[in-house]
C-alpha cells in the first residue's frame, strides 16, 4: 500500500510540475495545482484528460 501511494505521489509532483510549466493562464494553473493537492488521485485522474498541455498548441 506505502508503493501506490508513492506512485500517486510521484505522479501528483509530474502533474503539477506540467501545470506550471504550461502555457496556461495563472487563475488555470492555481485552479489545477489545488485541485490536484486537494483530490490526490481523482485530481491526476481529471488533469491527465482534461488539463493544459505543454507549450505547444493542443489538438
Amino acid at each position: 500500500m506505502r508503493i501506490f501511494g508513492l506512485i500517486v505521489f510521484l505522479l501528483d509532483l509530474y502533474a503539477i510540475w506540467n501545470v506550471i510549466t504550461s502555457s496556461a493562464g495563472t487563475g488555470k494553473k492555481v485552479l489545477w495545482t489545488l485541485a490536484i493537492l486537494i483530490l490526490p488521485v481523482l485530481g491526476l485522474i481529471v488533469w491527465f484528460f482534461m488539463g493544459p498541455r505543454g507549450r505547444g498548441a493542443r489538438i
